[in-house]
């Protein structure tokens, strides 16, 4: 069994991927102590360590795995945050910190992930040191922007990827699978639910079940965590005037007058989703207030959670507006299985 350490691991979207392409996940190490206690509870067997990263090193034990992985937090490299977008902001030195892991614990390969912006973050000149930092350290890199869409993630979601090895393998990133899944196909067959319910336990809809939603419900019966935000009156009357793929320019002026300038509005708020279309990016379900394709009303965790690939049987653990916050800030773990496979295959076609 190949093992694994997963950094900045969040609620371990990464590390489901891997799990799904056979990696064992030895560690994990995250900030957020709700965060870490989703991901203990879905990994009974690997050890959460819930500290700043720059306060950990890490174990002899755990040295010299077959990968390292992670996502430094990405919020000032995100190309719409145009406040923090600089190397002052104190998460963005973070990446600092994967260096040094990679560093520390030498493994074979390493993934390191983060929002498409990494690429332009000041004019490329980070993304430079970091290959630079690395190549210093004996590892070759190869990086792109995937689309999780491209993956079999019903969702249209682009995420930068730098993959790296010390062992001489030219990695290429893997083929597009071109399948699209919607909306529909992802989330048909989970229960209907009503603006504020809070239901631990549903069971799934008769009738026919895609293949999507067949693989997402492995090691499942029923459909868990059906819970959704509760909206105030004003803002599900405002639901009622968008139609599928539309957004809160559709909202009648006079639902909107709390808001002092509509011009201001995101085209992100206020959007219901389009059923015959992969999502729009699940990120702040919550704040931007999208819309089920046919109910009035906010998406639950469960269908939030599939839109982002994981399986029902994942349990997430927290206060609602964490849990929210958790799957809107996890990697699909369809995408990150992808790249891990590609480098499994790419592993055992050089007999390393």
């Amino acid at each position: 069994m190949k093992n694994a350490i997963d950094i900045f691991s969040g609620a371990g979207g990464m590390s489901i991927g891997a799990c799904m392409a056979g990696i064992k996940i030895d560690l994990a190490i995250e900030f957020n102590s709700q965060a870490a206690d989703t991901f203990k509870f879905n990994h009974p067997d690997t050890e959460v360590i819930c500290e700043d990263i720059r306060e950990v090193n890490i174990k002899d034990s755990y040295k010299r795995p077959f990968i390292l992985f992670g996502g430094p937090p990405c919020q000032g490299f995100s190309i719409s945050n145009t406040k923090t977008r600089n190397i002052n902001n104190s998460n963005n030195s973070l990446f600092k910190e994967f260096v040094r892991m990679v560093k520390e614990s030498k493994p074979k390969w390493f993934v390191f992930e983060n929002v498409e912006g990494f690429v332009t973050f000041q004019k490329g000149s980070v993304l430079k040191q970091l290959c630079d930092e690395f190549a210093l350290l004996g590892y070759s890199t190869s990086y792109k922007i995937l689309k999780a869409s491209d993956y079999g993630v019903p969702q249209n979601r682009n995420r930068f990827f730098m993959v790296g090895n010390n062992v001489g393998v030219d990695f290429s990133f893997p083929e597009t699978n071109n399948i699209k899944v919607t909306v529909k196909q992802a989330i048909s067959d989970l229960p209907n639910v009503n603006n504020g319910d809070v239901i631990e336990e549903l069971p799934y809809k008769m009738g026919e079940v895609s293949e999507y939603a067949q693989l997402m419900r492995v090691n499942s019966n029923k459909s868990r965590q059906n819970f959704v935000s509760k909206n105030q009156d004003y803002v599900i009357e405002r639901y009622k005037h968008i139609s599928v793929g539309e957004n809160w320019k559709s909202i009648p002026e006079e639902l909107m007058k709390n808001y002092s300038n509509r011009a201001n509005c995101h085209s992100g708020i206020y959007r219901r989703l389009h059923p015959d279309r992969p999502s729009v990016v699940i990120a702040n379900y919550r704040k931007n207030m999208l819309i089920h394709p046919y109910e009035d009303r906010g998406l639950s965790v469960r269908e939030a959670a599939r839109l982002q690939s994981f399986p029902d049987n994942f349990i997430f653990k927290g206060s609602l507006m964490h849990i929210q916050q958790q799957i809107g800030n996890a990697v699909p773990p369809l995408l990150a299985k992808a790249v891990f496979e590609q480098i499994i295959e790419l592993n055992e076609k050089n007999n390393l």
